[in-house]
C-alpha cells in the first residue's frame, strides 16, 4: 500500500489572528456551531489523550458534552484506563478534528471530576439501555465474550425496572484549559495556527509557523 502520494490541498478558510476572538472558548464555540451547521460527522467527538504514572501515553475518542467558560466537559467510569489515568496524572490533551471543514482544535489543561449533582443530572438525562450499559460495563476490563454483557444488563434491568441511578464508578471531569490552539488548513502546506495561552490569568493569543 503506497500512502506516499495521499494529499489534500486545503483552499476552503482561512484563520487570521485578529479575527479570532480573545476568549478562545467563544472561538472555541463559534467553530463547533459552524462545525454543527455544516453537518460535520460526529461534530463533537475528540480524542482525549492521558499519561501513566510511568509515562506512557494513551488516547482514545469520547464525545464532548459541554463547554462552559471553565472548560469541556465529558463523562467516563471512573475505573477505566483513562480514569484511572487521570487519577494519576491530572493533566490531559483533546484533539477536534473537522475534516469537512479542514480545522482542528488541540486543548491542554488540567483534568478535575466534576461534582456529583451535575453528574447525576447528566446521568438522568440518557437513554434508559445506556444507564443499564454503565452498570453493565467494567470499562476497560477483559470479558469473556459479548454475552456477558448482554447478560449482565439484563440482570440490571431487573433490578432497576423504572429509574437507573448513577453508578458510583461513572460520572464526569472536566478539562480546564491552559492552552488551546486553532488549526485552519491552507494550500501548499502554509497552514494558520492560532496558539492561546493563559498566563497570569489572561489569555496571550500568537500565531505559529506550520
Amino acid at each position: 500500500m503506497d500512502l506516499h502520494h495521499i494529499r489534500e490541498d486545503y483552499t476552503k478558510k482561512a484563520l487570521s489572528i485578529k479575527d479570532c476572538h480573545l476568549s478562545p472558548i467563544i472561538q472555541f464555540e463559534q467553530w463547533l456551531s459552524e462545525a454543527i451547521n455544516a453537518r460535520v460527522n460526529e461534530p463533537t467527538a475528540m480524542n482525549i489523550a492521558t499519561i501513566a504514572k510511568n509515562g506512557r501515553p494513551s488516547s482514545r475518542m469520547v464525545l464532548l458534552k459541554e463547554v462552559n467558560p471553565q472548560g469541556f466537559v465529558f463523562f467516563t467510569n471512573y475505573q477505566s484506563r483513562k480514569g484511572l489515568e487521570i487519577a494519576e496524572n491530572p493533566f490531559g490533551s483533546l484533539t477536534f478534528f473537522w475534516s469537512e471543514l479542514q480545522r482542528q482544535v488541540r486543548v491542554e489543561g488540567r483534568i478535575e471530576k466534576i461534582p456529583e449533582v451535575e453528574s447525576d443530572i447528566y446521568f438522568a438525562s440518557r437513554p434508559y439501555s445506556s444507564r443499564l450499559g454503565a452498570w453493565a460495563s467494567e470499562q476497560s476490563q477483559p470479558i469473556d465474550n459479548y454475552k456477558v454483557l448482554l447478560l449482565k444488563s439484563a440482570k440490571f434491568a431487573l433490578k432497576f425496572p423504572l429509574e437507573v441511578p448513577r453508578p458510583p464508578h461513572w460520572g464526569g471531569y472536566i478539562l480546564m484549559p491552559d492552552c488551546i490552539e486553532f488549526w485552519q488548513g491552507r494550500s501548499s502546506r502554509l497552514h494558520d495556527r492560532i496558539q492561546y495561552r493563559l498566563i497570569s490569568g489572561e489569555w496571550e493569543k500568537v500565531r505559529l509557523s506550520p
